[in-house]
């Protein structure tokens, strides 16, 4: 049903005169050796984007289209290409309408947008078609937002500009509601948190690892989790906040429930009932330096028809990024720590989980458009469910990737 409302967007959003089209894009690609666990991209147990080998892959193939209706009103669509050995992907991320009016006398705007887009949560992933600007691979924390986070709905802001009130910050407030987020927290459960530039394409399904439980109490699950399926017909919200000080320090912080119901199934789905809050900054230090972080905290939870907790869990993710600048030369320097702690007593399903990782990235930039990208990812963690497939609990991962990218 939501597909085609989404459908009908499109159509009834583009009036008969003529319409202002831009667009632009990005293409990246690379090649990575990585050591460790095959993949979780294929349903395995590894917590990195390519399993253990050499590939050649293509990282991202991303347009961002902007449809303007008028001066202040567009239609956006996006769309990203992900294609490598472990999984191919290719169809639209986002899809929507949006409105951005003007400021009033007293600095006052209001915002809107009605469709299918990411909450206003990453710090990362802010350049075209929701791509990390300087480096390959953006935190757990925002990989699991590009794998099953997405807002089927609609979502309203304000900003207060400063230079209205001769201030030197801007502060914006944004709420929204939607739909079709049902399952989000299935793969933070099933595969925990993972390192990954790829992003869930609308009607993608993911693979599931098969422990125990799949054959058991968990036998309804289907293979694939939908990080688009809607199952109870309740509206979910978020809200977020951010301050931002004469473009050199973003404070931001925020609240996302999908307000699912944790004991309904239908075609395999199960529903899960996810919230988390998080907070982060970007301190643009001086002309050279740069400092970022984030962190979530949440819990999930998804029950049996008979409201027994079959899946209790608690997560968290929180990572500190340097950063560097000079001529054509930008170095990221990122520390991070996750965990996922179960408190149920399903057997055959052990989802805790505790990692620490290092990223570093080298960004060069060879003119306007086309850039160079190299990065190396270390990450330690403790699964014991991996000793459900043999393997050992405890895994050191690693992976080095060098990029070709160009911006169109």
């Amino acid at each position: 049903m939501v597909s085609r409302w989404l459908l009908v967007l499109s159509v009834v959003s583009i009036p008969t005169y003529a319409i202002d089209i831009e667009w632009k894009g990005l293409a990246d690609l690379r090649t990575s050796h990585s050591s460790g666990s095959p993949s979780y991209v294929s349903g395995q147990n590894g917590k990195l984007q390519n399993s253990p080998g050499t590939d050649l892959s293509l990282g991202q193939l991303g347009i961002a289209l902007r449809l303007g209706l008028s001066d202040q009103s567009a239609l956006i669509v996006v769309g990203n290409s992900f294609i490598d050995n472990e999984k191919n992907a290719t169809g639209l991320t986002e899809l929507y309408f949006q409105h951005s009016g003007l400021p009033d006398e007293n600095g006052l705007r209001h915002n809107l947008r009605l469709g299918r887009f990411y909450p206003p949560i990453s710090l990362e992933n802010r350049a075209t078609a929701w791509s990390p600007a300087n480096s390959l691979t953006p935190s757990t924390m925002n990989s699991w937002i590009g794998e099953e986070i997405r807002t089927t709905g609609i979502e309203y802001s304000a900003e207060w500009l400063g230079k209205f009130r001769d201030t030197d910050y801007d502060l914006k407030l944004s709420t929204g509601l939607f739909t079709m987020n049902d399952t989000a927290g299935a793969m933070l459960s099933w595969h925990g948190w993972t390192l990954s530039s790829r992003q869930s394409v609308f009607g993608e399904g993911l693979p599931i690892p098969q422990t125990p439980a799949q054959t058991g109490i968990l036998s309804a699950q289907a293979k694939e989790s939908d990080p688009f399926h809607e199952g109870d017909d309740r509206l979910g919200y978020f809200l977020n906040s951010e301050y931002i000080l004469q473009r050199k320090l973003r404070l931001q912080a925020g609240f996302y429930d999908n307000n699912a119901t944790p004991y309904v199934e239908t075609d395999g789905q199960y529903g899960w009932k996810t919230q988390f809050g998080y907070a982060g900054f970007r301190w643009q230090i001086n002309k050279q330096w740069s400092l970022m972080g984030q962190l979530m905290q949440g819990s999930t939870l998804m029950q049996s028809p008979q409201k027994v907790n079959v899946v209790d869990n608690d997560f968290r993710s929180a990572y500190l990024t340097l950063g560097w600048r000079h001529q054509q030369h930008r170095i990221n320097a990122r520390l991070e720590e996750f965990s996922v702690s179960d408190h149920d007593q399903t057997m055959g399903d052990n989802n805790d989980e505790y990692g620490k990782a290092f990223t570093l990235s080298h960004r060069y930039r060879l003119n306007r458009q086309w850039f160079l990208l190299s990065e190396y990812i270390w990450l330690n963690s403790t699964r014991p469910a991996r000793l459900y497939f043999g393997e050992s609990a405890k895994q050191i991962e690693k992976q080095l990737q060098l990029s070709l990218r160009y911006y169109f």
